[in-house]
């Protein structure tokens, strides 16, 4: 099915990794720890859960995200609705490990939706198909430790058919409580295969509930890909998104101090952007709903480089690899180079129709920028739109701290 054209354009979104357990990674500490997540920790079973009882974010505020999340450009949004750990944080009448059932009290899910929706961002929603609390999956214990491949507990028959109704009813629950639903990010399914968490009538249902919805590859047969924490040589055929930490954990982690530079950030942008896929950057809330400060500082910085640059939003990818050195991105007649690399006075973009290139500036603040162009002599005598080398001076004070960005307007043909 092809994917909606608001994803196909989207290149930028908010990831959000919040749970009951928010001041350590999520899930993962409960089973030992994850090679993956180098800070993540240990700790027993029920020490880990114990937070869902005390769990009351005050200053949890939805709208606060959503504005961040457009302030900073994004075009979609997704939330860990229910992550491994089976804490649901949305209101549910098929169990009683939700924050219905804690101190807060209010709807996550529900009020995330209303206000990224009012913000005029898309909706997803991130659910894990595996559940290390619930009784029939069944639960994860101490005496499983450590996590490894086949070592997972195993449901008899009878478990898992119960499980099964619980996870599609719970899915069930997110497509119709919540109104229209952009996107489902799913995960945890490495422990079963496709035909045992019977995809193919998962995905039908999901689709009689929301005909347009997206739905990634981690629910074996979904729209889109997910490359995760890195940045896909070549890009794949299909659709497809990086998610990408900001440090090395999703979930709040005091002691991960690992933090990529914003312009580190920015430059993954610029690079997915230009191969024409999309960036899901997360954030991890604290237990009291606010964003950490590192994380804050992160945002505001992508914020402001993306307000004076145009370069990512609505694009389609610009040049080939051996045209330019870096990325480049496209939007109707202007193509923008990314300089993720300080130039040497100059950069060169080779087989370009010299003729017509009308302009180039910088983007942010608009200046005009000196170029030259130059190709074969009898090209020059002989044809009437030749293809050449364009070499633009680059002086010092235009560059940008976290990535320069030129835009070069090039007239359509005759």
């Amino acid at each position: 099915m092809p994917v909606p054209d608001w994803f196909v354009r989207a290149r930028f979104g908010l990831f959000i990794h919040w749970g009951h357990s928010a001041g350590r990674e999520l899930s993962w500490p409960m089973v030992g720890g994850n090679p993956a997540l180098p800070l993540c920790g240990a700790l027993p079973v029920a020490e880990y859960q114990a937070t869902a009882a005390t769990f009351d974010p005050r200053h949890f505020d939805a709208r606060e995200w959503a504005r961040l999340a457009k302030v900073a450009g994004m075009e979609y949004a997704v939330l860990t609705a229910k992550h491994h750990d089976g804490y649901a944080m949305f209101h549910t009448a098929l169990s009683g490990f939700s924050v219905q059932h804690s101190p807060i009290g209010r709807d996550i899910v529900g009020e995330y939706v209303e206000a990224f929706r009012e913000a005029g961002l898309r909706v997803g929603l991130y659910f894990s198909l595996a559940d290390w609390h619930h009784p029939d999956y069944p639960p994860f214990t101490d005496e499983h430790c450590p996590y490894f491949p086949g070592r997972w507990p195993r449901p008899t028959p009878e478990q898992w058919e119960r499980y099964l109704a619980f996870m599609f009813g719970q899915v069930r629950e997110l497509l119709t409580n919540y109104g229209t639903i952009d996107l489902l990010w799913f995960d945890g399914q490495w422990e079963h295969t496709a035909e045992e968490w019977r995809a193919a009538a998962l995905i039908q249902m999901i689709r009689e509930l929301q005909p347009a919805i997206v739905i990634n590859d981690r629910l074996p047969g979904g729209d889109y890909e997910t490359p995760e924490q890195f940045v896909p040589p070549q890009p794949p055929a299909r659709p497809w998104e990086v998610c990408l930490t900001m440090n090395e954990s999703w979930g709040h982690n005091p002691a991960d101090t690992r933090w990529k530079s914003a312009r580190a950030i920015v430059h993954t942008l610029c690079e997915i952007a230009g191969k024409g896929g999309r960036l899901l950057l997360n954030i991890g809330p604290d237990g009291d709903g606010a964003i950490p400060d590192d994380q804050m500082e992160r945002l505001q910085a992508v914020a402001e480089w993306m307000a004076r640059n145009e370069a990512i939003t609505g694009s389609t990818p610009g040049l080939e690899p051996w045209q330019f050195y870096g990325p480049s991105t496209r939007r109707g007649v202007t193509v923008y180079l990314h300089l993720l690399m300080r130039p040497y006075e100059t950069v060169a973009v080779r087989g370009v129709p010299i003729r017509r290139v009308k302009s180039v500036s910088v983007l942010g603040d608009g200046r005009a920028l000196e170029f030259q162009t130059r190709c074969a002599i009898l090209d020059q005598l002989l044809n009437s739109d030749p293809m050449g080398e364009l070499t633009i001076t680059v002086p010092e004070d235009a560059l940008d701290p976290l990535a320069t960005v030129l835009a070069v307007e090039i007239a359509a043909p005759a």
